[in-house]
C-alpha cells in the first residue's frame, strides 16, 4: 500500500484499510476454520443496515481518515447482494476520504452462479476479485469440499479477468498424496491462467474442523515435512521462473502487483474491521493503539449492533512491546522484512526490547534471518520456517 508518512506513536493516523466480513456460506468446507456459517435464509436488508451502522460507529471514532483499501471477506461475500456492497462503499466515501486509487476487493467462489454476479459487483465499485479456486483437479476439489469443478474454475478466472481491472485466485497444495510431478503440472496451468497475482497456500489442518477429526482417525495423511518443503521449494522456483515474485510467504505478484489491503496487515498499518468476528487495529484520537474484535456469532453480532450501534466484543490497549512483537510477526512474512526505523515510528518501541539478541545471532549465523541496512528480514531458507523462528527471535 502506498501509505503516507508514518505517524508518531501518539498520533491518530488515518484508518488506511477497511475490512467487511460477510459470514455466510452455502456450505462449510472441511478444512475451513474461518468465521463462516450456513443459514437457510438471511435477512439481507437487516444485515445491510447493521453493517452500515457499525461503519458509522467507526467513522465517528476516526474522523478525517483516508481509506486506501476495502476488502469484502468471509464467509462468501459474493453471496452478498451487490447493492449492499455498493452501499458500504458509498458510505465509506461519505464518512471518510476514499482514495482515488482505492483497491476494493471481493472474495468470491468460482461457481457459475457467483461468477455471473461479477458484473454487478463491478458496477457497485469493486475493482479487484480474489477467487477461491483451491485446485484445478476435480478429485482434489471433491476432497476439499468445494462447490465447483475445475471447468467452472477456469471459466470464472477468465471471466474475472475480463470484468475486473485486477484479479487473483488461490490454490491449496501439499494435499494428501500429491506428488511433486502432479503439483508441478497443476501449478504450470495455474501460472498460465493467472493474471498478475496468485496466492498459493499449503494445506493445514486446524483444530475443530472436520479434517482435524478425519486426520486423527487415519482417513488421510498430509505429506511429511520433507515432502512439504520440497513442494514449497518447487513452488518458489516455478513462480519465480515466470516473473511472479514471492512478496509474501504465500503470495506472488508479477510486475509489482500486490494485494495492497493485505499489505496493510503485514506492514502493521491501521485498519477497521466490521461484521461478525472482524478484527481491527486502530489508534483513536488521544489514545494508544487498540486491538478490537467483533462478536463472532452472526446473531450475537447483529443483536449487539441493533442495540448499541456496534458489535465490539473486546477492546485491548496494546503496550508498545506488544505492538512491536505483532509488527515483527506480521512483517517478517514479507520479502522486504521490517524496517527498524518504521517499527520505532509506528510503535514507539526499540526493537532490541523485544528481540532476543542471542536468538537473533543464532538465526543469522544459520542464514535464516538477516539484519542489515536497517531492516530485519527472513532469508529464503528461513521464510518457510518462520513460525519456529519467531519463537527463538522474540524475547
Amino acid at each position: 500500500m502506498n501509505a503516507a508518512a508514518d505517524p508518531s506513536p501518539g498520533a491518530a493516523p488515518a484508518a488506511r484499510a477497511l475490512y467487511v466480513h460477510w459470514p455466510f456460506c452455502l456450505s462449510k468446507c472441511p478444512y475451513c476454520d474461518f468465521n463462516s456459517h450456513v443459514r437457510e435464509s438471511v435477512d439481507e436488508a437487516r444485515w445491510q443496515r447493521a453493517l452500515l451502522a457499525e461503519l458509522d460507529h467507526f467513522a465517528d471514532m476516526l474522523p478525517g481518515a483516508t481509506v486506501a483499501s476495502v476488502f469484502f471477506g468471509g464467509g462468501t461475500p459474493s453471496l452478498m447482494p451487490p447493492g449492499t456492497a455498493a452501499c458500504i462503499i458509498e458510505r465509506a466515501a461519505e464518512c471518510w476520504t476514499l482514495a482515488a486509487d482505492a483497491e476494493i476487493t471481493l472474495e468470491a467462489n468460482p461457481t457459475s452462479t457467483e461468477a455471473a454476479r461479477l458484473e454487478d459487483f463491478r458496477a457497485a465499485g469493486v475493482n479487484r476479485v480474489s477467487l477461491g479456486v483451491q485446485a484445478l483437479d476435480d478429485g482434489a476439489l471433491g476432497f476439499l469440499g468445494r462447490g465447483h469443478d475445475a471447468a467452472e474454475a477456469r471459466a470464472a478466472v477468465a471471466l474475472a479477468q475480463r470484468i475486473m481491472p485486477r484479479s487473483s485466485f488461490d490454490l491449496i497444495y501439499a494435499r494428501p498424496g500429491q506428488t511433486a510431478e502432479a503439483w508441478r503440472a497443476e501449478l504450470k496451468e495455474a501460472l498460465a491462467l493467472a493474471g498478475d497475482h496468485l496466492s498459493l497456500y499449503q494445506l493445514t489442518i486446524e483444530k475443530g474442523t472436520p479434517f482435524f477429526r478425519l486426520e486423527r482417525e487415519g482417513a488421510f495423511a498430509l505429506p511429511d515435512d520433507d515432502h512439504s518443503r520440497a513442494l514449497f521449494d518447487l513452488t518458489q522456483e516455478a513462480t519465480a521462473a515466470v516473473g511472479f515474485a514471492a512478496y509474501e510467504i504465500s503470495n506472488h505478484g508479477r510486475g509489482g502487483d500486490v494485494c495492497r489491503h493485505n499489505l496493510a496487515y503485514w506492514r502493521y498499518d491501521d485498519y477497521v474491521g466490521i461484521g461478525p468476528g472482524a478484527h481491527g487495529r486502530i489508534r483513536p484520537a488521544g489514545g494508544g493503539r487498540q486491538a478490537l474484535r467483533q462478536h463472532a456469532g452472526p446473531e450475537g453480532w447483529l443483536a449487539a449492533v441493533e442495540r448499541d450501534g456496534f458489535g465490539t466484543a473486546e477492546t485491548r490497549h496494546l503496550s508498545v512491546d506488544e505492538q512491536a512483537r505483532e509488527m515483527l510477526m506480521m512483517g517478517l512474512r514479507l520479502a522486504e522484512g521490517v524496517s527498524e526505523s518504521h517499527l520505532v515510528e509506528r510503535t514507539g518501541c526499540d526493537p532490541d526490547r523485544v528481540i532476543d539478541r542471542a536468538g537473533l545471532d543464532r538465526l543469522c549465523r544459520a542464514d535464516y534471518l538477516e539484519r542489515r541496512g536497517g531492516r530485519l528480514r527472513a532469508t529464503a531458507a528461513g521464510r518457510p520456517l518462520l513460525n519456529s523462528l519467531l519463537v527463538t527471535l522474540l524475547a
